[in-house]
């Protein structure tokens, strides 16, 4: 296992990171936030989920990084008449061999973009369930392993939208984190005017990292160190949810564990080899709110989940003598939480 005993191993990661974005970063103008918050869950294995209105480069957003890694990709387009067997696969009957023979389905892929998740029906959203948490699919008894690494990128329109099905809570569960785009700034409007007017930048952008290095780079963030004391931080701002009186639903123990390798990855690529309660707090946002559900007292007063987790933020204290202490936790703004929904 790659480790970070030697410190070409933090080199290797900064560098090949710093690549992915300014690929990334090429079609995406404006949102550095957006596109770091993706490298973060890429390295710390998790899946993300894209929600925000339609044309603000949800989809642009998922195949960027995907074509900025060299790895097999694989496009799902969630439609009401998508069947589970779509994305999982099949078996096949052959009568020449007078057997059976599985037919893959589209999640048998490295980086699988889920386009308009919520528009397909939640018999066909669970078909991913098994998939994005054990990393392989049982058809008709038979297991199959999936690619390594493996990411599912997923975008979802509003809820509010027409012809959509909200995510089941249990799937949504299962994305490490939730970020929306948000409308850019006129300047990088006018910018995205002037490179994407002729032709989508999208054609011309190559892989500048490949599968093998990206499971190398995971593998060294796993060894990041996390102290005792930012652990129990954590575990104590995902408790706080569970008895918020905001909230009917609170975190789970895998958004714990989410939390702790979002902030080994969002460390990693800081350039240190340990969490400090800033990882945790940065992240905090991103990680939990999607997985919160209001009360209806706090609906009709428009509280919303990712405000819920800044005043916890703001509650929970520090660990006494944590280094790089900060005195103000991160807006959900940060992220374009709040500037595609018009809060």
């Amino acid at each position: 296992m790659t480790t970070f005993d030697e410190r070409a191993d933090l080199s290797d990661l900064s560098s090949t990171a710093d690549r992915v974005r300014r690929s990334m970063e090429s079609v995406i103008e404006g949102k550095p936030e957006v596109v770091r918050l993706s490298l973060t869950v890429l390295l710390a294995e998790g899946h993300l989920l894209i929600e925000d209105v339609p044309g603000v480069g949800k989809t642009m957003l998922a195949k960027a990084l995907a074509r900025s890694v060299d790895c097999s990709v694989r496009r799902i387009q969630f439609t009401p008449d998508l069947l589970p067997s779509d994305i999982t696969g099949v078996s096949i009957y052959d009568q020449q061999r007078q057997d059976f023979e599985f037919k893959p389905g589209a999640v048998f892929a490295q980086i699988v973009i889920g386009d308009e998740i919520n528009r397909a029906s939640p018999k066909t959203q669970s078909a991913l369930l098994e998939s994005m948490e054990e990393r392989h699919v049982t058809i008709d008894g038979q297991t199959y392993e999936l690619p390594s690494p493996f990411m599912v990128v997923a975008t979802q329109n509003p809820v509010e939208m027409e012809g959509t099905y909200p995510l089941p809570e249990a799937q949504r569960d299962r994305f490490m984190a939730r970020v929306s785009i948000g409308y850019p700034s006129p300047a990088a409007e006018l910018e995205m005017i002037d490179v994407h007017g002729g032709a989508s930048p999208l054609d011309d952008l190559e892989p500048v990292a490949h599968a093998h290095e990206i499971s190398k780079l995971i593998d060294a963030v796993r060894s990041v160190h996390v102290a005792d004391t930012v652990r129990r931080y954590a575990v104590e701002l995902v408790a706080a949810t569970r008895t918020h009186p905001e909230l009917r639903l609170g975190a789970s123990p895998r958004a714990t564990l989410h939390l702790l390798r979002a902030a080994r990855a969002g460390a990693a690529l800081a350039g240190r080899d340990y969490v400090l309660p800033d990882d945790v707090q940065s992240l905090a946002v991103p990680v939990l709110a999607h997985r919160l559900l209001p009360t209806s007292q706090a609906q009709l007063s428009r509280r919303t989940a990712e405000q819920v987790v800044t005043e916890i933020l703001q509650r929970v204290p520090v660990p006494a003598g944590a280094p790089g202490r900060v005195s103000v936790p991160p807006h959900p703004e940060d992220y374009g939480q709040q500037q595609s929904r018009g809060y």
